[in-house]
């Protein structure tokens, strides 16, 4: 069956929020007749962005799937959400392509986010090939945005179709390897002529530079290109492709989606220069095993996204690995164990769904509806032939939130409403916190957070608040003390006693807790020493000046009394638990704060800005490093201090920053901190 998937081609829209991705995936629908006007994103009208969410905030918020036939060849199409709240599950998305169109906007060029879009196709070591877009635009400069390409992102890069005009001038493409121009008529499509003679130099230029690229990709077409000093037009195609495939080189085109110029050309790009299912390299297992991407090998898919539809319930959207998937298809879960027979599959072009009764072979990208026991991440297959498939990990969550029901005693709904979102969005996490009791939901940003909670109140009736989470502070020790817990009481029938004599001291940070069994003699028997040990660390999880867990900090037991009758455990424990109490009066406690490690990505004219926030923050820069325009700085700064970093790094750099963060330390609060700590929680204390 390779005649079928040869060519087939499936692929994944890449790029930045805002550079066009979904307009251009509307072009394509457009042109392959599967809609019949062009959908705008301003006006809610686009195929793809279908959620309230995405309408009302006009950008994409999950993955677009579409497929359609061009010229008799499927196509399966991902349009991946370019906004940095949104991207948590890119490398998953990105597994299931066989290549990228990277799209950049021609008036922003490339942006530290873009830097950082470019690099999870690079780790999914997939080809790419590269769609400019908004020519049409004021302000858009070609040349910037090509030379931030090779420069910011080192990508090695040959134009294919340069433009021809710009902004409202934007009259055509050059198809520099045809030598010829293709000019645009009203609707899109274009008419061959002549390259007009004030850039016919220009890009006679630029096809030498071109053909030597394709050359240098290649030693045998090198050899004969530095001896002949031209190659024929085969070996330029052959040499092209063969680049491509091997992510040598990155295929440039020119257009605007919104006006539906350069999409034919696109589609031919993609057709002949990206790589058909068979031509992905082997699959790879969490064994070591390998799995050729071939549609005669037994049947595997991967499920790498689950959405829910208001109709079919969860939809399961897999890649199908190898060999062939249809409704007669019963697979196992390789991941949980069961077996699931798969019903009809679906093809979606955004919302609209087409069920097939047709094979869909290696590469193909469908919806499978009411998958029992199956999640994203799940790999099936035929049970005689195990395999499953080796999944990317997933970044770390930069960001936290307190859920709160709008009643009380609504907890346990709001938990359950933003569980079920957990299945189709991999990068959300829920959890509850011990210490303050919160339910607690992380993602990649704020917005991210804000639309989920939207989200699941849409969805199941939820009235959901949502709060700053209380910081994971800590307490510790600044001074030494030796002191007697004694705990006596008599009060008819046997009595209570318990005594000790324990010295407190602190500890380097990190280094937790310690108890140390300093009995002689038998001063306190054995059975009663583990009391004491839990009696000091009960006490110490409730803290002692702000209701934080005591850390850093060493018990020794040295000394004490018993009485043969009236001791027992909980007598030691309570003793215990005085002794640390009492300590603390004289230990000098003091609050310690958590430190986060950022990472920041900047364009350099925002440097003094964002040093100079960190500065206000608290933040001590540990260094930074400028590359072609963009800047990376490295900070510790005190968490507290960046609960909500996202957005207001958003707005000082135009939305061109981005972060991570991951814990770094505990270190000492400074006073002003400390006071407002213990204030807050005497405050709540007085409340209860």
């Amino acid at each position: 069956m390779s005649n079928v998937t040869d060519a087939q081609r499936t692929y994944a829209l890449v790029g930045t929020g805002g550079c066009g991705k979904t307009t251009l995936a509307e072009m394509l629908l457009f042109r392959a007749g599967v809609i019949n006007r062009l959908g705008k994103i301003e006006d809610g009208t686009s195929a793809l962005d279908y959620e309230p969410e995405e309408i009302k905030r006009r950008g994409s918020i999950q993955p677009g799937v579409a497929t359609f036939l061009w010229e008799k060849n499927r196509h399966f199409f991902l349009d991946i959400p370019g906004d940095n709240n949104f991207t948590g599950d890119i490398d998953y998305l990105l597994t299931a392509a066989d290549a990228a169109v990277f799209v950049i906007d021609a008036v922003d060029g490339v942006r530290p986010l873009t830097k950082k879009q470019w690099s999870h196709v690079q780790n999914a070591g997939i080809p790419a090939c590269c769609f400019i877009n908004k020519l049409d635009r004021d302000r858009a400069d070609f040349d910037m945005a090509m030379s931030g390409l090779s420069t910011i992102l080192g990508i090695r890069t040959v134009l294919l179709y340069a433009p021809i005009g710009s902004q409202a001038d934007f009259k055509g493409l050059v198809d520099v390897l045809g030598r010829k121009a293709l000019f645009f008529g009203p609707d899109g499509t274009t008419t061959s002529g002549d390259i007009p003679a004030d850039i016919a130099d220009a890009m006679a230029a630029l096809r030498e530079a071109v053909v030597e690229n394709i050359a240098e990709s290649d030693e045998t077409l090198m050899e004969k290109y530095l001896e002949e000093g031209e190659l024929s037009d085969e070996e330029v195609a052959q040499g092209l492709r063969a680049g491509v495939l091997s992510r040598e080189l990155v295929p440039v085109i020119a257009g605007s989606a919104l006006e539906n110029k350069g999409g034919g050309e696109l589609l031919h790009l993609i057709q002949e220069l990206l790589p058909a299912p068979t031509e992905h390299a082997p699959w790879q297992g969490t064994d070591g095993s390998e799995r050729a991407s071939s549609p005669d090998s037994s049947p595997a898919c991967f499920v790498f996204k689950t959405i829910a539809d208001p109709f079919a319930g969860q939809l399961s959207l897999v890649r199908v690995l190898s060999g062939s998937i249809s409704s007669e298809s019963n697979l196992k879960n390789m991941t949980s164990g069961e077996n699931e027979r798969l019903g009809t599959p679906i093809l979606l072009s955004g919302k609209n769904q087409t069920p097939t009764k047709e094979p869909l072979y290696a590469g193909a990208i469908a919806a499978i509806a009411k998958l029992k026991n199956t999640k994203t991440g799940d790999t099936l297959c035929i049970d005689k032939e195990p395999f499953i498939l080796k999944t990317p990990a997933l970044p770390p969550q930069l960001i936290s939130y307190a859920l709160a029901p709008k009643e009380k005693g609504d907890e346990d709904k709001v938990f359950s409403a933003m569980q079920r979102l957990l299945d189709e969005d991999i990068s959300l996490k829920l959890s509850r916190d011990e210490e303050t009791g919160d339910i607690l939901v992380s993602g990649m940003g704020q917005l991210h957070i804000e639309i989920s909670v939207e989200k699941a109140k849409r969805r199941y009736k939820t009235e959901i608040l949502l709060k700053t989470p209380k910081v994971p502070y800590r307490e510790t020790i600044k001074g030494k003390a030796q002191v007697q817990g004694r705990h006596k009481k008599q009060s008819g029938g046997r009595g209570q006693f318990g005594d000790c004599w324990v010295e407190f001291e602190p500890l380097g940070r990190g280094e937790g807790y310690q108890f140390e069994d300093a009995i002689v003699g038998g001063a306190v028997p054995r059975q009663y020493i583990p009391a004491v040990d839990k009696g000091i660390q009960e006490a110490a999880a409730r803290g002692f000046i702000a209701g934080y867990p005591m850390v850093d900090f060493k018990a020794k037991l040295y000394d004490g009394s018993y009485h043969t009758v009236d001791s027992s455990e909980m007598a030691f424990k309570v003793a215990g638990s005085l002794a640390f109490k009492k300590a603390m009066e004289t230990c000098r406690p003091t609050l310690l704060e958590p430190v986060v490690t950022l990472s920041i990505s900047i364009p350099d004219e925002y440097m003094g800005d964002v040093i100079g926030d960190l500065s206000s923050r608290r933040g001590k820069v540990l260094g930074s490093d400028s590359q072609a325009g963009i800047t990376e700085v490295k900070a510790n700064v005190p968490m507290n201090e960046i609960l909500r970093y996202a957005p207001d790094l958003r707005s000082m750099t135009g939305g061109q920053g981005v972060f991570t963060m991951e814990f770094s330390h505990y270190e000492e609060a400074p006073q002003p901190v400390a006071e407002k700590v213990m204030a807050e929680y005497k405050k709540e204390k007085g409340e209860e």
